[in-house]
């Protein structure tokens, strides 16, 4: 496709944003931020060149550029590293975009380097504490649906590994069934299969049988109004949960997940079966667990070796 020399950076924004929902099946939350880190680079283009972005000026930009817009952003209250390499991931992606699809010269930007980031180690829970969680939702003093509910939700998340997201999306006819696989869509879109313990079967169904009748397309989770269950509730009620059995901050609906992956680690599960298990697209985000676990077995080591003092 020819350049158009004449269309403007947000004409350009939106053709990239309806190309990543469409072809690369991009979540809901992805194209938010892309589309906030674009207009954020484009508003500083406006500013820094004195006039609105076209085709024109995108061909002409240079890595200097590009640094003064990241060494801005730095100045900002509340923009780290992380953040600042995710909007450098976002303008890659979209000069990439426009030269394969809309005639722009390849930028020689191959030598810019983003922010280093290092990724927090995840935080597990022991498997006492992950066991503890969905005990202390029957008995809290709630309602015994809502607190069945809970505790099947957050077996769920333990047993299966799953996201919140991915769990508040399930619908009643997707109910897991013991030894069978239940079937997740996760980011992007993409499908993977979850086998099912009995206690996240039972836990499930001992909520269903309170909940009574329901039609196979509605939510499984239902909030105490009849409505999908909102993520916010989920992490309010685990908040809930864990004070009443002294459990850490850190104990969210996320570090269940968390929890899933560095037990099977540490139990001698396989690297490549674990992230076929929690949807991860790269390897080396599974493998943030193998740092938890060595830490862990460091601790162990220093306890039990007679000459660890």
């Amino acid at each position: 496709m020819s350049e158009n020399p004449v269309m403007t950076g947000f004409e350009a924004r939106q053709l990239w944003l309806d190309w990543l929902a469409r072809e690369r099946r991009a979540s809901r939350h992805t194209l938010i931020a892309y589309g906030g880190d674009l207009s954020d680079f484009l508003d500083f283009l406006t500013r820094h060149h004195g006039e609105e972005p076209t085709m024109a000026s995108f061909a002409a930009l240079r890595p200097a550029d590009l640094r003064a817009f990241l060494a801005e952003r730095a100045t900002r209250d509340g923009v780290g590293n992380a953040t600042r390499a995710r909007q450098l991931a976002a303008i890659r992606g979209f000069l990439r975009f426009l030269a394969r699809h809309h005639g722009l010269p390849p930028l020689a930007l191959a030598g810019l380097r983003g922010p280093r980031v290092v990724p927090p180690a995840p935080r597990p829970l022991t498997p006492e504490q992950a066991i503890d969680v969905s005990r202390a939702a029957g008995d809290v003093e709630n309602s015994p649906l809502l607190s069945a509910r809970d505790t099947a939700l957050f077996t769920l998340l333990y047993g299966c590994g799953l996201r919140i997201s991915e769990a508040l999306a399930l619908d009643v006819k997707d109910a897991p069934k013991a030894r069978q696989a239940l079937r997740i869509t996760g980011k992007g879109e993409k499908e993977r299969l979850v086998p099912v313990l009995p206690a996240v079967a039972e836990a499930v169904a001992a909520y269903l049988r309170l909940r009574g009748a329901a039609l196979p397309e509605e939510p499984l989770f239902l909030g105490a109004r009849g409505d999908r269950l909102d993520p916010g509730v989920a992490q309010k009620a685990l908040r809930t949960y864990r004070r009443l059995v002294g459990l850490p901050e850190s104990a969210t609906p996320h570090a269940l997940r968390h929890s899933f992956a560095t037990h099977l680690l540490g139990a001698g599960g396989d690297l490549r079966a674990i992230q076929e298990l929690l949807g991860h697209a790269s390897l080396s985000t599974t493998q943030r667990y193998t740092s938890v676990d060595a830490v862990k077995l460091l601790e162990t080591w220093q306890k039990a070796h007679p000459r660890s003092d």
